[in-house]
């Protein structure tokens, strides 16, 4: 159990609309808060406090045709060493070469992982399943898409399973209905995941990274016990519930 504390990776989250840090509730657009209207600082913030990844998400690229805030992913790659996962309206191969070429570490594909299959199966061929992470954001089980304005037949867990054997291995899952909601994670959704995991090799097991809902410094060890691989963590920072001194700490001592 120690052990599995140890590995897990702590990854705060920045969404941005128009340039500006915000958060949503239940991923709703009219629910934004903006919390700071640059990104930079944010990041930087983070970064001061022994922080070592960073989730990014293109808000405005989620709901439109194309990748719009690369601007705001240059500027932090280029001026923080935070390692950047990088997601939201990456529908195209040159939506992926700008992510990459503005400083992306990795990129998260979710909406084209369902509309466009063999594009993504493409991506995972072409650059490898350390770089390419697949979004399986869930409502009601079932995989949402398109900035989770829309919500698509595929039941989370097969979904999963069918991309772990094209070579997946990192997933982000986010259960909707509890995104900014500041109420607990999904714990029970994600061990189910996890013990449908198809891998029997230490090296190519599922890499689940935790993602909405956390809301106190307790749901850390919680997760990291379940076999978590990494937690987004994103209100409950912005909102004071968490503070980065914690983070530190929890870093620092694993």
């Amino acid at each position: 159990m120690f052990q599995k504390i140890l590995k897990m990776r702590i990854i705060p989250a920045i969404d941005i609309i128009e340039g500006k840090c915000v958060r949503l509730s239940k991923g709703d657009y009219d629910t934004k808060k903006i919390y700071n209207e640059n990104p930079l600082e944010v990041a930087k913030s983070f970064e001061a406090h022994g922080i070592e990844y960073l989730h990014l998400v293109d808000l405005d690229g989620a709901k439109s045709s194309q990748i719009v805030n690369y601007k705001v992913l240059e500027q932090i790659a280029s001026k923080t060493n935070l390692k950047i996962d990088f997601g939201g309206g990456l529908k195209s191969d040159s939506d992926l070469k700008i992510a990459f070429e503005n400083g992306a570490n990795q990129i998260t594909g979710g909406s084209i992982a369902i509309k466009q299959p063999e594009v993504f199966k493409s991506w995972i061929q072409q650059y490898g399943a350390d770089k390419i992470i697949l979004g399986a954001d869930a409502m009601n089980e079932k995989v949402a898409i398109s900035g989770w304005l829309e919500e698509s037949k595929e039941e989370v867990i097969p979904f999963i399973q069918n991309y772990q054997q094209e070579g997946i291995q990192y997933v982000i899952c986010t259960d909707i209905s509890k995104d900014g909601m500041l109420e607990g994670p999904s714990f029970e959704l994600y061990q189910r995941i996890l013990n449908s995991d198809l891998s029997n090799r230490a090296e190519s097991r599922l890499k689940l990274i935790a993602s909405g809902g956390i809301s106190t410094f307790d749901e850390l060890p919680k997760l990291a016990e379940l076999g978590c691989e990494g937690t987004i963590i994103g209100k409950a920072i912005y909102e004071g519930r968490i503070t980065l001194k914690q983070l530190e700490n929890y870093i620092i001592n694993k």
